[in-house]
């Protein structure tokens, strides 16, 4: 029996690993062990959280907390690096682009164990956000490369990366399939908030937003005027940049606390349209056939616009086309979602029959 680390630093890290966690324990050579970084806290992360996912809760929790970039990078780091140390895993599995991406790569190649990462080769083309530069360092240090689409193996190609890259699929898929019927039957979200269909979810988040006051005003005032309910679950980072803007909602937008995953799953699917800067809700849009309008001017998903499911908007002309959607029953079926894009929701399955292999090789 031989042990792997599968590192966490977020709530979106564990629903996506979840899969991969889940084939590991039932593979008869391999003992998962998880080990959250705790690069965000969340409350919802309780008992229940788990069960869900039908995890264990993880054996750690490093608790590096919302500190600065280079802070969560280093002291995951140390944290991660002293638990390679003391039970010598076999491999360190990473997914996504998060600082604790970066932490768990660079601890598990200074030790030479095995590291593959899920979601190896998604690229935006822009070094300015840190996820983008989490992402190639991650992928140029691993030894296997776990990619969820084709056009992410031809990123990785490009970079002149070959040797040890798979194309799994996206355990987005796993993680969909398997919990939006439990979402379904078991959220109360839209009888909480009063919905029946007619409305819009909304995620916005990224500092590129929030950050830059005139972005953030013309998002906000969009989503209030949006002929639907619009509902917001707030990031802290959205909901102290609303508050420093002096922004009030007085017509449709509707700024909520943030939501428990199946909560949220259950707004999404039920949702006319998303509103987003998030990867994982483009992904996740896709599969639950959601149109999505992605508030952003890149994207590391680009294979949902090629689709025709998600489009870039900027922030001025986010207003007119939220409404074309919201009100345009023919538009919305135009954009209505391709689950197949991401694979058929075996993702986890796959990944851990190539890692099982591959530890075979190295002994």
């Amino acid at each position: 029996m031989v042990t792997v680390l599968a590192v966490v630093g977020t709530r979106p890290e564990l629903v996506k690993m979840a899969p991969v966690v889940r084939a590991l324990d039932a593979a008869p050579a391999t003992e998962p062990r998880l080990l959250h970084t705790g690069q965000h806290y969340d409350d919802e992360l309780s008992s229940d959280f788990f069960d869900v996912l039908g995890l264990p809760e993880p054996a750690r929790n490093l608790e590096v907390g919302s500190a600065s970039g280079a802070k969560q990078t280093a002291d995951g780091l140390v944290g991660i690096d002293a638990e390679i140390a003391a039970y010598e895993p076999t491999a360190v599995l990473t997914l996504g682009d998060t600082n604790a991406v970066l932490a768990a790569t660079l601890a598990g190649a200074k030790r030479d164990t095995l590291v593959g990462h899920i979601e190896a080769g998604l690229r935006s083309g822009d070094r300015s956000m840190p996820e983008e530069v989490n992402r190639v360092v991650a992928d140029h240090l691993s030894e296997l490369l776990f990619a969820p689409t084709d056009s992410a193996v031809g990123n990785l190609a490009s970079e002149g990366i070959e040797s040890g890259v798979t194309r799994t699929g996206n355990t987005i898929v796993d993680a969909c399939l398997d919990h939006a019927p439990v979402a379904r039957e078991r959220s109360d979200a839209l009888a909480r908030f009063g919905l029946d269909g007619d409305y819009a979810l909304a995620t916005i988040h990224r500092p590129h937003n929030t950050d830059d006051p005139d972005r953030l005003q013309a998002i906000l005032t969009a989503l209030d005027d949006a002929p639907v309910p619009v509902v917001l679950p707030a990031h802290p980072r959205t909901e102290t940049a609303v508050e420093v803007l002096g922004f009030e909602p007085g017509r449709s937008l509707r700024l909520v606390e943030p939501q428990g995953y199946l909560d949220f799953l259950a707004l999404l699917d039920g949702a006319r349209l998303a509103v987003t800067d998030s990867g994982g809700v483009q992904e996740e849009a896709s599969v639950l056939e959601t149109p999505c309008l992605t508030v952003r001017p890149n994207t590391e998903r680009p294979e949902t616009v090629e689709a025709g499911v998600n489009e870039l908007v900027e922030p001025t002309a986010l207003g007119a086309r939220l409404t074309r959607l919201a009100t345009d029953a023919t538009a919305r079926a135009a954009m209505a979602g391709r689950p197949e894009i991401y694979g058929d929701g075996n993702a986890g399955e796959r990944i851990v029959a190539t890692l099982v292999d591959r530890m075979e090789e190295r002994r």
